[in-house]
């Protein structure tokens, strides 16, 4: 549990620095989450940072155990370690994956590349668990994940939505702009100016059009 504990202590410790809204922490036998009441359209950077800082401590941590010669605790760490940086959403791994394509892609493209790997990654490691390892546990593990991340992958169309709704609501202050045609094209971290029948229209513009269709 100490395990968990200083790897959801790294986000909240990262999430309190850009001072996000941290809403609940949960602490399982084989894993956390830290759950945020936050908007959609925060900084990728900061969004980055807080995701890896869990993974960050308890790296820190699994060297303080290997110094200590807590053997058993530091192979467990080691093995909750590379299980959560898996390229699988939501967990940590998923989530970085997530946040990365969307530095180069519109936020409804990484969202839809990150579920598709996901379900690619996930797949191969049920095949190699059930094939070679044989483990009743592992299977049971992987089974839950499989629920989670499909659990996710239902909520794309909210997050999408969610996103949009917040740009219409709020005035953000990007400094990098993007021409760009259509509403599913929108990327994080940019304003954006719509080619709309031979000129440009403004987010709050097109958003206006989209929410009142």
């Amino acid at each position: 549990m100490s395990i968990i504990f200083v790897h959801e202590l790294g986000h909240l410790s990262a999430a309190k620095y850009y001072k996000w809204n941290v809403d609940k922490i949960y602490i399982y036998p084989l894993g956390g989450i830290t759950k945020f009441n936050d908007l959609v359209n925060r900084c990728l950077k900061e969004e980055l940072i807080i995701v890896m800082m869990g993974p960050l401590f308890q790296i820190g941590y699994y060297f303080l155990l290997i110094s200590l010669g807590c053997k058993d605790l530091y192979l467990f760490n080691f093995i909750l370690l590379i299980f959560n940086l898996l390229p699988i959403y939501p967990l940590d791994g998923g989530k970085i994956l997530n946040i990365l394509l969307a530095f180069f892609l519109p936020y409804k493209k990484s969202l839809t590349f990150t579920f598709l790997f996901s379900f690619f990654t996930y797949f191969l490691i049920f095949v190699i668990i059930c094939f070679f390892y044989k483990s009743f546990f592992f299977i049971l593990v992987c089974l839950s994940l499989m629920l989670k991340v499909i659990e996710e992958y239902k909520k794309r169309n909210y997050y999408f939505n969610k996103f949009l709704l917040e740009r219409y609501l709020y005035c953000y202050r990007f400094k990098k702009t993007k021409y760009i045609r259509n509403i599913k094209d929108m990327y994080k971290d940019y304003r954006h100016l719509f080619l709309n029948k031979g000129r440009y229209l403004t987010e709050k513009e097109m958003l206006k059009k989209y929410f009142g269709s």
